[in-house]
């Protein structure tokens, strides 16, 4: 019998929400602004197909409009997208989890691409779309450190038991 408190590690998961934000502000150099990974989209999908009873939509809705206030973009616009994101992780959890990790980042890859294309959706309804093919490499740097975010948070996750 373990000697910590059965508080489930919900704040465990809302930590790992705010290291993904902080990963999402800290400063690159420009050359490298381009590749930076989703962080945060990456979280959420971890922790959907983690913790599908725990974290959804409504987590992916509430982490999309704290997106929308700290990038200054049009509110709704990143709360929308990761709630999509977060039904569709929920909803392909199971297979999702069968998979060899190689063929989870390919549906990390698709997933994070989806995400962009959202947004780029409504950055085109409110007339500022980006100009050129870099925009999509967030979705390709995602893909490549997937197995390395999945190897930490379960670490993080058995580490502090949350269930």
């Amino acid at each position: 019998m373990s000697n910590r408190p059965a508080s489930h590690g919900g704040i465990i998961i809302w930590v790992s929400f705010g290291a993904a934000f902080i990963l999402d502000m800290l400063p690159l150099p420009e050359t490298m602004e381009m590749y930076r990974p989703e962080w945060i989209t990456l979280i959420l999908i971890y922790w959907c197909l983690a913790l599908p009873h725990r974290v959804g939509v409504f987590t992916g809705w509430i982490v999309g409009f704290l997106l929308d206030i700290h990038m200054g973009s049009v509110l709704g616009q990143h709360a929308l997208t990761l709630a999509i994101i977060a039904f569709m992780s929920y909803k392909l959890h199971i297979r999702i989890r069968l998979y060899p990790l190689l063929q989870q980042s390919l549906i990390i890859l698709l997933l994070v691409a989806l995400s962009q294309m959202l947004v780029l959706w409504i950055n085109g309804i409110t007339s500022s779309v980006p100009g050129n093919w870099a925009y999509w490499l967030p979705s390709l740097t995602s893909m490549l450190v997937w197995p390395w975010v999945f190897f930490l948070m379960r670490a993080i996750r058995r580490l502090y038991g949350v269930n």
